[in-house]
């Protein structure tokens, strides 16, 4: 991950940070919240009036974009050449211009460390989270805080109503570069904040989660060495007592330990 300095020239004020995410190609921006609807970034106005300062990647995208030389350039071979790049990069041509652009006077600087600020407002970022039944996720955010969220109470943020209809689109939920989000199939994003704030605490924390996932899941090796069998019994095990994997896999599935433990084998 890459740092910048976002600042406003021409007012002499910092305005936030972009952070670049090199191996997704993803970018948030992080405003200061002492900007208003004034001093903002004119592309950014609406979400400061709403009191987000966290700006979600497809703006951040867009911000970026307004101050590159599109991909579509006629000239634009002869421009990367002329940079020696040997393809478009977006964030090389930024780096470039150092974000300036003749629409107003922001620039960027890299900087190496985190402003506390960004650090302070992480707390609500998502370390993890997975897609329970019903449509509703489980999420753990940096703040040790986990909450369980139903996506039919959001349901009138952008696009998730194609979520809740699209069982396999649903299904595809993971957290998004830094935590600031969860995406659905890379396309549909919900940011963090908004799962934190639509959510409902959950007595559990992470750390809960992964000593259940270390001491109870086991894999079909290990199961077999549990219940004395070989690979085949197993199977034959499963299907005659109705015992479900977790998880299954063309080289072996995993198994609740206690479930394998404690069901009565006939």
């Amino acid at each position: 991950m890459r740092v910048y300095e976002i600042y406003d020239e021409d007012n002499q004020i910092d305005i936030g940070i972009l952070l670049y995410y090199k191996k997704n190609k993803s970018y948030i921006i992080e405003l200061r919240t002492e900007l208003d609807e004034w001093t903002a970034p004119l592309l950014f106005t609406s979400f400061v009036k709403k009191g987000i300062y966290t700006i979600p990647r497809d703006a951040s995208l867009m911000w970026v974009r307004e101050r590159v030389i599109p991909i579509g350039r006629q000239n634009i071979g002869s421009i990367l050449s002329t940079h020696k790049m040997k393809e478009y990069d977006e964030m090389r041509l930024l780096e470039l211009s150092e974000g300036r652009c003749s629409q107003d006077g922001l620039c960027i600087h890299r900087i190496e460390e985190i402003p506390q600020f960004v650090k302070d407002r992480s707390g609500h970022n998502l370390i993890d989270c997975t897609a329970l039944d019903d449509n509703i996720l489980m999420c753990f955010f940096a703040d040790e805080t986990v909450k369980k969220i139903s996506l039919s109470d959001i349901g009138d943020y952008s696009k998730v109503d194609k979520v809740i209809s699209n069982k396999a689109l649903y299904e595809t939920c993971t957290p998004g570069c830094g935590g600031y989000y969860v995406t659905f199939n890379d396309s549909i994003d919900i940011p963090a904040w908004l799962l934190y704030d639509k959510g409902r605490i959950v007595d559990v924390t992470y750390k809960d989660f992964l000593t259940f996932i270390g001491r109870n899941i086991v894999d079909t090796t290990r199961a077999c060495e549990l219940l004395e069998c070989t690979r085949q019994n197993l199977n034959y095990i499963v299907r005659k007592n109705n015992i479900t994997p977790v998880m299954n896999d063309v080289k072996g599935n995993l198994y609740i330990k206690n479930r394998l433990l404690n069901k009565e084998i006939k």
